[in-house]
Parts: C-alpha cells; sequence; structure tokens
C-alpha cells in the first residue's frame, strides 16, 4: 500500500520509471477489480482479465500524465480506462457483426441473441453515462469508480473527497437516472 502511494506520487511529479513501475506493483489488484467487473457485467464481451487490465495499461502508458497522486485518483482513473476499453471492444464486435469482412451467416440461436444484448447493453449504458455526464460530472464517477474498479464507498469518498452519506446518494441517484435513461 505504502509503496503504491510513494510510485503514485512520484508519478503525478514526472517520473516515468515510477509510472511505468505503477501497473506492475498495481496489477493485482487491477484483476481483481477487473476480474470483478467481467463477472457482473461483462462476460458476455469476450474480454478476459487478463486483455482487460493490459489494454488498460497500453491506455495509461498512452495517456500521458496522472492529474492525481494518490491511491483513489489512480483507481478513478482505472475504472475510467477500464470502462473505454470494454466499451471500444463492445464496439468493435458490433461492427464486426455488422459486416466488416466477414461473410454473413444466418444464427437462430439463442448464444447469438444473449451476445447481441450483452454487446447492445453496454454501449446504451455508454450513452446513458454520457448523457449523465452532462447532468453532474460526479454521478458518473462514482459509477466508474463502484461498478467499474468495484472500489468500497469509503474509498470513493476519499477519492473524491466528499462523505460517505455523499457517496451512497449518489450511487442511489445515479442508479435511478440510469435507469430511467436506459428505458
Amino acid at each position: 500500500m505504502e509503496q503504491l502511494t510513494e510510485l503514485l506520487q512520484r508519478a503525478h511529479a514526472g517520473d516515468e520509471a515510477a509510472r511505468e513501475r505503477l501497473f506492475a506493483v498495481a496489477y493485482e489488484e487491477l484483476r481483481t477489480h477487473a476480474r470483478s467487473l467481467l463477472r457482473a457485467g461483462g462476460r458476455n464481451t469476450f474480454l478476459d482479465t487478463t486483455v482487460l487490465v493490459h489494454e488498460s495499461f497500453l491506455r495509461f502508458q498512452q495517456a500521458g500524465r496522472l492529474n492525481g497522486g494518490d491511491r483513489g485518483h489512480f483507481f478513478a482513473y482505472a475504472g475510467r480506462i477500464m470502462r473505454s476499453v470494454v466499451v471500444d471492444f463492445a464496439r468493435k464486435r458490433q461492427a464486426e457483426r455488422r459486416g466488416g469482412e466477414l461473410e454473413r451467416v444466418a444464427l437462430d440461436t439463442q448464444l447469438a441473441e444473449d451476445l447481441r444484448a450483452s454487446d447492445e447493453q453496454m454501449l446504451r449504458i455508454n450513452e446513458a453515462l454520457q448523457a449523465l455526464e452532462e447532468v453532474d460530472k460526479r454521478l458518473v464517477q462514482v459509477v466508474e469508480m463502484r461498478y467499474f474498479v468495484g472500489m468500497t464507498e469509503s474509498e470513493i469518498a476519499g477519492a473524491l473527497g466528499v462523505a460517505e452519506r455523499t457517496v451512497r446518494r449518489d450511487w442511489e441517484k445515479a442508479k435511478l437516472l440510469l435507469l430511467a435513461g436506459l428505458r
């Protein structure tokens, strides 16, 4: 825990070696969060835990400097990256299904329907989150940290600088607004 915090502070200050070491230190915790995410709703994306964590790392490397130097900010950022990886993968799979260079084959199995619903649902959730972001950015941050990273209310409260009760209220409000947006 202390090593992660120290690396985050050094990476935030611009130390590239610390930035590269950061994912190695946080790797197991990120795998745990990714596994949780894929079990909760992304299991039909054909992504596995390793692919999700590694793709997130590549995007992290391309992104540049960290905005915050503490554990909460890092995992909040990791949640945003993981969300983008899952959504991009769903978009790619939908594009492949709609043509691409693949030969069209009519499928009437339940498995094909389940997979289509999962990708479409992930894209709809992303659109609902984008619409919610225009209303209240903090609600989206709470959803990303809780759903995509699996952070606790206390960790989210620390990352956002608010009370745990505020996080609980934001989570409930976000769920209601997202549900309304998905209808």
